[in-house]
């Protein structure tokens, strides 16, 4: 794939609605086994969605990483294994009370779920679509 057309697949993806970017996530990370998130000196970088804290992740490196701007324009994107999200990083965001904002982009948070939630996606049989 030339870089124009992976820019132009990424520029669509990202122009998805959350639903479609959610089942994208899915499918990604099933065939790759990890999961994206963003990292600063501080740890794993958070928002705050309404009342709740949400740890963000993202399908793909170039996905965190294009998020990595303005106050978070020095955050490194960090690929976690599938195998540890699910024997580290779901006990420890429901043990603290973290959703998950999932595929955020520029124009909205994303999907946001109960880590019990998405692990259970993450796992379940790929739908053919």
């Amino acid at each position: 794939m030339t870089r124009a057309n992976a820019t132009e697949e990424h520029d669509v993806i990202l122009g998805l609605g959350a639903k479609k970017r959610l089942a994208f996530m899915f499918e990604t990370v099933q065939q790759y086994k990890q999961v994206w998130i963003l990292n600063d000196d501080d740890g794993c970088v958070m928002l705050t969605n309404e009342d709740d804290d949400c740890v963000p992740v993202w399908p793909t490196r170039e996905f965190a990483q294009a998020w990595a701007t303005g106050d978070w324009e020095g955050c490194t994107p960090k690929a976690i294994p599938a195998s540890d999200w699910f024997s580290r990083w779901t006990p420890g965001l429901e043990e603290d009370d973290l959703l998950i904002a999932v595929f955020p982009t520029e124009e909205d948070d994303g999907t946001i779920l109960f880590p019990d939630e998405f692990e259970r996606q993450l796992k379940a049989p790929k739908k053919k679509y």
